[in-house]
């Protein structure tokens, strides 16, 4: 087993909880999963417990609560009663939840402080750790005051486009996390065309030997400047790939020029 890295979170979107996945995670180092109450067809909780109940205690676990069969919300109410839920259908605590994709109740974004209350309010009865927020788009959120998420999550990487990058940003700066994470590192899927047209391996410096998939997931740490990336996969051999591609160093001066391309084809 390798030495634990929290830079990297398994994230189980996609995944079909396999306990294989989860085995070879621990050995490659990673010591950080997350999920959500909704993945699985809201049944991801109860999987993980029955398949890999005895391994979960070796894996800092992060969910996500706010997507209900019916839809989503931000009602304190029931956020603390999908907290409790998971408990129980984990048979442990998170180390975070994570209310996710706030953005979808945008009518109701007044509510969202009294939704992140909420769950610093889970977080200090002791039904997990910590507490943050998870959002695919946070440019709805940018003027919306909450308490101070413990981890922010945010897209990551190369085809994240200018206006959700700086807006992400901007976020982290109001609502200051004692983390900030990113997702999607991909856009997707490492088989979109786009990898097949551009090469991310200028992002890093000395022209190292990487491959594109180990390029483009390195430069995410950097778009926007995150502790840690969630990145979901099957694919233990891929996985592996993406542990190896943190010894590689990116070059922030190519960054940036990339960054001012992106804000200049934004007023072009």
């Amino acid at each position: 087993m390798r030495t634990a890295d929290g830079r990297i979170v398994l994230g189980l979107h996609r995944s079909g909880h396999a306990r294989d996945l989860l085995e070879a995670a621990a050995d490659l180092g990673i010591k950080r999963i997350d999920t959500a109450s909704n993945y699985l067809r809201h049944r991801s909780h109860e999987i993980l417990k029955s398949t890999a109940g005895d391994l979960l205690p070796h894996f800092s676990l992060s969910t996500k609560v706010g997507f209900f069969p019916e839809g989503h919300s931000v009602d304190p109410a029931r956020l603390r009663t999908a907290v409790e839920q998971a408990v129980k259908d984990l048979g442990r605590e998170p180390d975070v939840v994570f209310l996710h994709n706030p953005e979808h109740s945008a009518s109701d974004t007044g509510r969202l402080g009294l939704a992140c209350a909420a769950l610093a309010d889970t977080a200090r009865a002791g039904l997990c750790r910590s507490w943050g927020v998870s959002t695919w788009d946070p440019r709805p959120l940018v003027d919306c005051d909450v308490p101070c998420p413990d981890v922010l999550m945010v897209r990551a990487g190369l085809l994240v486009g200018v206006d959700v990058l700086e807006a992400a940003e901007s976020l982290a700066t109001r609502w200051r996390p004692s983390l900030l994470w990113g997702m999607s590192p991909f856009g997707g899927s490492t088989a979109q065309q786009v990898w097949e047209r551009f090469d991310p391996r200028v992002f890093l410096r000395e022209s190292a030997p990487a491959t594109k998939a180990q390029a483009a997931f390195r430069s995410a740490y950097g778009l926007p400047r995150v502790d840690a990336v969630a990145v979901g996969t099957d694919n233990v051999d891929h996985l592996r790939e993406l542990t190896e591609a943190l010894a590689y160093e990116v070059d922030e001066n190519v960054v940036q020029e990339y960054r001012q391309l992106l804000k200049a084809r934004q007023l072009a």
